[in-house]
């Protein structure tokens, strides 16, 4: 793991997003004390398709209806 002070890591910021790209550890310190780490991004592996939960989950007709004292409530218009 490489930590680096705050003005270390402004002036070799492109250095030191290549050795976090490789892989490194690299932490970024202010005052000696960790405040931020550099890591690779990592791409998502494919998109998500829609309707992936397609015919596996059941909804009632009356889901969000809910008793009068429940959805006063909800609606700030407790008693």
């Amino acid at each position: 793991m490489t930590v680096v002070n705050m003005h270390e890591a402004k002036t070799h910021l492109s250095r030191l997003v290549e050795r976090a790209r490789q892989g490194e550890d690299v932490v970024i310190a202010k005052a000696g004390r960790p405040v931020a780490r550099l890591v690779p991004l990592t791409e998502a592996d494919a998109p998500r398709k829609l309707g992936g939960w397609k015919g596996r989950v059941w909804m009632a007709d009356d889901f969000d209806e809910l008793p009068p004292d429940v959805l006063a409530a909800f609606e700030g218009d407790s008693d």
